[in-house]
């Protein structure tokens, strides 16, 4: 076994970028990949915004500082982080009730909490987030990057329909010629170039809203500094916290699924905290991963910081060097570069019959929760949590059921032996106590827990109470087999739990 000091654990945990694998084809693939996130960025930074009722550029300024941020001081390279939906909605009330000052002052905090929860270890709880909710959680995203795209494609003059299906074609078929520039990039330009020379009146990016011409100025958020204020805004900032750190966290073992690399997910949690803090102080509505983009980025090769540093860097020289001519791009190239994504993002293998015949039912409905809660709130935290409390729910019904009762009298009937398997907690131990013959069992009464483990508090009170219905009768009851752990919890509680003792 190898032993690592505290110091090499830390190296091993906050080791710099290995330079050496930065040859000049990753780096092309990072910066294209880079350019194409910047440009599908744009649009949804700007309905974002309008989400949240601020002005486009709070959306784009944020996307930009966020993306900048995390590629420093995040734990999970490639994976894009900006202005989001869920943020929005989060945020929506509190800038349409109070102003602009709150939301920012509500991000700053949020981002303070996010560090906090992040050096707290939050991120360890994802270990009890099943593979059945990740799943739910991946085709749920799925299905919503797809409705985002429905309005784009409806009550829309009839050439954005041909351009869209053009976009898809060229996705599909350009990588079979190359794969040096990312099959996005080409489409978009394409479509770009087909939509200005044939003069096509189509929905544009520009449509959306104005663009920055200008890079964000920090400062602080114009709100009093009283109680009054930090009581206000701490609800919205604790619920901007867990939402935003819920759909990193998840994103990002996504991420790690995908090209089969671990990330850091504490340093992640940190990461989004200082993101968003910075974030808030150049007057940004703040944000967290964006699966979406994310996918983008993945599937076009992206594999280091450098592409999450460009898309950041892109964005703000789109916005403000390239500004008329980004905001002639047609919605319907970024329609066909998120369709795609949608498809490919979805797990189609989860949906095959002869999956669905193989998996338990209870692994299925966790699934289906998972995706109907997400679908139905557009929020992919509240899916998540909703999926992991069915898996829960299901797997203490199933391991209930695995707690068995066998009894053995011995020949000349003065002893009877109960033996006891399975797993005792709350949910298997209820029913312990109605599988005892009280009346008609002998005076000496062994229970043999060699087989089983005792969990909580409620298996040493069923116990209890069947020492005391044999007690009742003067009969005695005596424990054996107990491991050390049960015997530990055993020895502490038992008599403790009701007030006669």
């Amino acid at each position: 076994m190898v032993v690592l000091s505290s110091s090499a654990v830390a190296t091993r945990r906050f080791r710099l970028p290995d330079l050496r694998h930065l040859t000049p084809k990753v780096l092309r693939v990072e910066m294209l990949s880079g350019l194409v996130v910047a440009l599908a960025l744009i649009p949804e930074a700007i309905s974002f915004s309008i989400i949240a009722g601020v002005d486009p550029s709070i959306g784009l300024f944020a996307s930009f500082t966020m993306a900048v941020v995390i590629s420093l001081v995040g734990g999970r390279s490639a994976m894009i982080s900006a202005a989001t939906g869920a943020i929005a909605l989060v945020v929506a009330p509190l800038s349409r009730e109070h102003g602009l000052g709150y939301l920012v002052a509500a991000v700053i905090l949020g981002g303070i909490f996010q560090v906090v929860l992040g050096a707290l270890g939050v991120a360890r709880l994802m270990r009890f987030v099943p593979r059945s909710v990740m799943v739910g959680f991946v085709n749920a995203l799925a299905i919503l990057i797809f409705m985002a795209q429905v309005p784009e494609l409806t009550g829309v003059p009839w050439p954005v329909y041909p351009l869209v299906i053009g976009g898809l074609a060229l996705m599909v078929f350009f990588p079979r010629i190359t794969k040096a520039v990312p099959a996005p990039l080409v489409s978009i330009a394409i479509l770009t170039a087909i939509t200005l020379g044939a003069g096509l009146a189509v929905p544009t990016v520009g449509d959306k809203g104005a663009l920055p011409s200008s890079l964000p100025v920090p400062g602080l958020p114009d709100v009093p500094l009283a109680l009054g204020t930090l009581a206000l805004i701490a609800p919205y900032a604790l619920a901007f916290a867990l939402v935003g750190l819920m759909e990193s966290l998840m994103t990002a073992k996504l991420v790690d699924d995908i090209t089969d690399t671990h990330s850091n997910k504490t340093r992640e949690s940190i990461g989004q905290g200082i993101a968003n803090i910075v974030t808030g102080v150049f007057g940004g509505m703040g944000g967290c991963a964006m699966i979406g983009q994310t996918m983008i980025n993945v599937k076009n090769g992206a594999r280091t910081r450098i592409s999450t540093f460009c898309a950041g860097v892109f964005l703000m020289i789109l916005c403000i060097a390239f500004g008329p001519w980004v905001s002639q791009m047609p919605m319907a190239a970024l329609v066909a570069v998120m369709i795609l994504v949608s498809v490919g993002t979805f797990d189609w293998h989860s949906l095959a019959p002869a999956t669905l015949k193989r998996m338990p039912h209870g692994e299925t409905l966790v699934m289906v929760v998972t995706v109907a809660v997400v679908v139905a709130t557009h929020n992919l935290a509240i899916g998540v949590v909703a999926g992991s409390l069915t898996a829960m729910v299901v797997f203490a019904r199933r391991v209930a059921h695995l707690a068995n009762v066998t009894a053995c009298l011995d020949p000349d009937g003065k002893q009877v032996v109960y033996a006891v398997t399975g797993e005792l907690f709350f949910a298997s131990s209820n029913d312990l106590v109605y599988q005892f013959n009280y009346a008609t069992d002998p005076d000496d009464v062994v229970i043999d827990l060699t087989d089983a483990h005792i969990w909580d508090a409620s298996s040493v009170a069923a116990l209890d109470a069947i020492e005391t219905k044999y007690a009742a009768r003067g009969k005695k009851v005596t424990i054996v087999g107990l491991n050390q752990p049960s015997a530990h919890l055993h020895g502490t509680l038992a008599g403790q739990l009701t007030g006669s003792h």
